[in-house]
């Protein structure tokens, strides 16, 4: 509602240690956001599907929770700590059916490994690097639409947004 009312409201301040900032609207949450659910939709996520997140702290990662709450797609957010055990429990435990994930550091490495014995993991899609077998976010994003249409079966009040796995403690 705010992007309808105010899109050039500021929304987001992102940066990082090499000193890029990017500023974004709540109508550029909205266009990316749309955008993204669009591409989710043409790998063939969907309503109820479990979706893994492993952005680090990606502006990215915004666009992706927001999309995935447009479809109907629960978002599991995870750490970049995770380790080819860690992703196989919880790919296993959750049913997950695509993950995004950054390309820093090794975890994608990592979930790659899990993935080849997970057959529920149908899509894998990145985000700071074309890697083979994976799917480029940052360039297939900007082929999509900025528009969404809501879905007569939209998700609702009753319907499960987020999972989230604790470290393993009690």
């Amino acid at each position: 509602e705010i992007a309808r009312l105010e899109p050039n409201r500021r929304a987001m301040i992102w940066c990082n240690d090499q000193g890029e900032e990017k500023v974004f609207t709540f109508d550029d949450m909205r266009r990316y956001s749309n955008k993204a659910a669009n591409l989710f939709i043409k790998h063939g996520i969907q309503k109820g599907d479990m979706v893994m997140l492993v952005l680090k702290r990606h502006y990215q990662f915004w666009f992706s929770i927001l999309a995935l709450h447009k479809i109907g797609a629960v978002a599991i957010p995870a750490t970049n700590l995770l380790m080819e055990h860690d992703f196989d429990y919880r790919f296993k435990a959750a049913g997950v059916k695509a993950i995004l994930c950054t390309a820093d550091g090794q975890v994608a490495d990592e979930a790659e490994k899990a993935a080849q014995n997970c057959p529920s993991v149908e899509v894998k899609i990145m985000v700071g690097e074309n890697r083979l077998g994976w799917h480029d976010f940052d360039k297939e994003v900007e082929a999509f639409p900025d528009t969404y249409e809501r879905k007569p079966d939209a998700p609702c009040g009753s319907d499960p947004m987020l999972m989230f796995f604790t470290s393993g403690t009690t």
